[in-house]
């Protein structure tokens, strides 16, 4: 059963919730803009159970990630592609939210050493083996969804192990040291509360 909560009632909730001494990162009150911003996003979330589950989720995460993605239309972009390309690809949100933590900072620009690109360090010759040369791994869509792809693929290959799936992803296969820096990161941040 679906719970539809009247908008400004949503209002209500979601000023709380930014402004809620338990809950704020910061203590910057929202503007307009972005409670706005947010009611657009928990509208138009369709890989969530409901309006509301969309609603605490992506005002918690929002809240988490203010401190490293400024621009609140960007970060309301990244957690709602986030959830759905991770529900999508039968993963963890969360877990998808500590390995961009770790991988990239949430850096949609971040170029490594090694060439790796965007918020989930994407190989660009992952674009050729596709046949998709023209995307663009900066573009946090397709950075997410090849991201959360690859990783199922590789959560599939190793029979259910999400560490050796991660270490797989890192490329430091049969090493524990990735998969802990990740997992470091779900438990300190990105954990549900």
């Amino acid at each position: 059963m679906r719970r539809f909560i009247p908008q400004r009632t949503a209002l209500l909730l979601l000023s709380a919730m930014l402004c809620g001494q338990s809950l704020a990162a910061t203590q910057e009150r929202p503007d307009e803009d972005m409670r706005a911003s947010l009611i657009a996003a928990i509208q138009s979330s369709d890989s969530f159970a409901d309006r509301f589950d969309a609603e605490v989720w992506l005002t918690d995460m929002s809240n988490r990630l203010g401190n490293r993605v400024e621009d609140p239309e960007e970060r309301l972009t990244i957690l709602r592609q986030v959830h759905y390309e991770a529900r999508r690809s039968g993963l963890e949100p969360e877990l998808v939210l500590s390995l961009i933590n770790v991988e990239s900072n949430f850096d949609r620009f971040a170029i490594s050493s090694a060439g790796a690109r965007g918020l989930m360090q994407i190989m660009p010759f992952w674009l050729d083996e596709l046949g998709r040369p023209d995307d663009n791994l900066f573009d946090i869509n397709t950075n997410l969804r090849f991201g959360c792809t690859i990783l199922n693929i590789y959560l599939d290959r190793e029979k259910g192990d999400m560490r050796k799936a991660l270490a797989r992803y890192n490329g430091s296969v049969g090493k524990n040291w990735y998969p802990q820096r990740v997992y470091k990161a779900l438990r300190k941040t990105w954990y549900p509360q």
